[in-house]
């Protein structure tokens, strides 16, 4: 298992925002967690990358327990986050940015292989690659974020809701992306409001309410699930 989660549990101040939640990701996996907006799913995901602190509740990465450890120290592992709203550095160019996400690398020759294949994978941003970060579109600046992650090496990627203000040409691109991103070994664990995208990227899924997982399994039980048909696809 590359990821194990043992109840977690969070609180902003004296207000709960995970309440023992235990979740997994298996490697080569692609993993989503559903749910509203202040569910706490970006609770989770900052919480596995070092950025919120637990409560209480244990946290594995292959093998190595990492909660209470820096956040520097836990992207040296390859666990890295692609947070909410990208995040980029927006008055550095395009280049620079994907620079920094390999300011932990000394694998000169592995940099500029993964470079090489950024700028392949998304011609637009080789074109753009002079340009400052924060003059992109809103589908640039989510290519520049994902490429950005690659060029750190992950293991495990975290994703938090990547199609939040895409156009939806965008949002149907962002599919086989992840697909890609996966067959290249990577393990994807995704956070989506958008729910129909999120089943079909993923293998396994969890429901979160209010702080709490409801429900999880493969996508074809979700996918049955009533819960789930009448929360979150409209049935």
């Amino acid at each position: 298992m590359l990821l194990s989660v043992q109840d977690m549990t969070v609180h902003y101040g004296k207000a709960m925002a995970v309440d023992r939640v235990s979740l997994e990701v298996a490697e080569g996996e692609v993993v989503t967690i559903i749910g509203a907006n202040g569910a706490g799913k970006s609770t989770i995901l900052k919480a596995l990358s070092g950025l919120t602190p637990l409560t209480s509740g244990r946290i594995w990465f292959q093998g190595r327990r990492i909660d209470g450890m820096a956040p520097f120290h836990i992207v040296g592992l390859g666990l890295i986050h692609i947070p909410e709203g990208r995040r980029l550095f927006p008055y550095l160019t395009v280049l620079s940015n994907l620079k920094l996400g390999a300011s932990l690398r000394e694998d000169k020759a592995g940099i500029k292989k993964d470079m090489d294949e950024a700028f392949e994978h998304f011609p637009i941003l080789s074109k753009r690659r002079d340009q400052k970060a924060g003059t992109l579109s809103g589908g640039e600046q989510q290519m520049l974020a994902i490429a950005r992650s690659i060029m750190a090496k992950p293991k495990l990627l975290l994703m938090d809701e990547p199609s939040l203000g895409l156009a939806p040409k965008m949002v149907n691109e962002l599919i086989p992306i992840m697909r890609n991103i996966n067959e290249r070994g990577v393990s994807v664990l995704l956070v989506e409001q958008n729910v129909p995208l999120a089943l079909k990227a993923a293998r396994r899924a969890y429901a979160l309410q209010v702080g709490k997982v409801v429900i999880q399994g493969n996508i074809d039980e979700f996918k049955g699930s009533e819960i789930v048909k009448r929360a979150y696809l409209g049935g």
